[in-house]
């Protein structure tokens, strides 16, 4: 396949974001939105398809083995996110956006023919779900190179727009799936993942044809070392853990906990499932918009106290039998997520950007050391987004582990809880509070939001 390749790029120009940069930014940004869209949803296939799996069908899968299921899907989901991320810098983003989308054929046809078949063995339908997890892959190929196009004080926006537009995916497959329930009812599983065989091959002409591979979006391995020993690449790691390992996390367990905490058949719980993911992804763009305006720390801040609140909300409808309290919290919860995906996605380029002007003031060539800060921006997304996309294994194994033990799902809750604190005290100590001896590249970083902002911003509104 022949690449169409830009080799001039300059987002930071303004004459040259004026006369073209703009247009053919957006153009990328939507076409990759959409192929990411339904690699969001392949890999939540299987968060639909366990609800298939009920005696009445023929399945005879416990709780926990269903809960195994989508960890297996999570886990090479997030493993692949970093391999993901190094290929599109390498390949270029419209060649692999094509790749990514065809390859996802593979899982939706296999499983397309496996879940017909009460019989398959446990470990069939382990390896199944383990291919799906290609689709979470491409999250991470498609904001690094998104993140390619677009000028510093557009990134918050843009950023969230592609994720936000991604994470609907979740939304999009539960939505099918309840549509499928209500039509087909349990025994015709396999409509579920044929459905996505169009949309696939869609995204791949597309793509062909209307998107570009960006030269100057070059990630090398020298850029991802120096990203694994940049601290602030593991803290935000940490801080997207508890943001976008809880939005996919719950995504994939919300159907099966309201179906063993209070017995709601699979067309009940499905007719639920689709509502917090469709409300975080829409609040994911959201949380980009809030950070280009408050700044990336202080919003992440916010939305880690608002999922402590809201962990400890869920335990409260859970002790109390409500069911429209929990299913109320847990969507809550979702959008709250959202928030905090965009939020923390909007502190990596705003971080790398401003250590490039801290190299350019002490001398640096600027040109060379805002290419340096773009590529190690891209590589600690794609670290990020990885070890980020942990979490949601993390979530679905102490659901599984919390059934095992207590037969419920509140010890798992309370550990979401504890953890949510921790990440708000990591924030704070680190970006929001201003230490005796602040890192100098966040206060400048801080100055020049402020000064390109359109909007005033008083003392409060201030932070990276």
């Amino acid at each position: 396949m022949r690449a169409r390749w830009i080799t001039r790029w300059e987002p930071e120009d303004p004459g040259f974001w004026d006369r073209e940069g703009r247009r053919t930014a957006r153009r990328n940004l939507w076409l990759s939105v959409f192929a990411e869209h339904i690699g969001f949803a392949v890999w939540s296939l299987w968060s639909v398809l366990v609800l298939f799996m009920t005696p009445e069908a023929g399945f005879s899968l416990t709780a926990d083995e269903k809960f195994l299921l989508v960890s297996v899907v999570s886990l090479v989901g997030a493993v692949l996110r970093l391999p993901y991320g190094f290929a599109v810098t390498r390949f270029g983003g419209r060649s692999w956006t094509v790749c990514s989308a065809l390859v996802l054929l593979v899982p939706v046809v296999l499983a397309a023919v496996l879940v017909r078949r009460p019989e398959t063995p446990l470990w069939a339908l382990l390896l199944c779900a383990a291919v799906s997890g290609l689709g979470g892959g491409n999250f991470a190929s498609s904001m690094v190179n998104i993140n390619g196009f677009f000028p510093e004080r557009e990134k918050g926006w843009a950023l969230g727009l592609n994720a936000g537009g991604g994470n609907l995916g979740v939304a999009t497959v539960q939505l099918l799936g309840l549509a499928v329930l209500a039509t087909a009812g349990v025994a015709r599983p396999e409509l579920l993942p044929l459905l996505f065989v169009p949309a696939l091959l869609l995204a791949a002409l597309l793509a062909h044809r209307l998107m570009d591979n960006l030269a100057t979006n070059r990630t090398d391995y020298r850029a991802f070392r120096s990203a694994v020993r940049d601290r602030h690449c593991w803290t935000i790691s940490l801080l997207y853990i508890g943001t976008f390992g809880s939005f996919i996390g719950f995504g994939f367990a919300f159907g099966l906990v309201l179906q063993n905490e209070f017995g709601k058949t699979p067309a009940q719980a499905a007719a639920l499932t689709f509502l917090g993911p469709l409300l975080g992804s829409l609040a994911r763009p959201l949380g980009g918009r809030m950070a280009d305006r408050f700044g990336g720390a202080r919003v992440t801040a916010w939305s880690f106290l608002a999922l402590a609140a809201g962990a400890a909300g869920v335990l409260v409808a859970s002790a109390a039998g409500s069911f429209a309290a929990y299913v109320a919290v847990f969507v809550a919860l979702f959008v709250v997520t959202g928030l905090g995906n965009g939020s923390t996605y909007k502190m990596i380029p705003a971080l790398y950007a401003a250590r490039a002007q801290s190299a350019v003031e002490a001398g640096d060539d600027p040109e060379e050391a805002r290419a340096r800060g773009r590529r190690i921006s891209g590589a600690v997304i794609a670290v990020s987004g990885a070890v980020g996309a942990l979490g949601g294994v993390a979530i679905n194994l102490a659901f599984r582990q919390s059934y095992r033990s207590t037969g419920g799902a509140d010890a798992a809750i309370g550990g979401f809880l504890a953890f949510y604190l921790l990440c708000l005290a990591v924030t704070w100590a680190g970006y929001v509070r201003r230490p005796a001896a602040p890192e100098r590249e966040l206060e400048r970083g801080r100055e020049r939001e402020r000064a390109a902002s359109p909007v005033p911003q008083s003392a409060a509104e201030r932070g990276v």
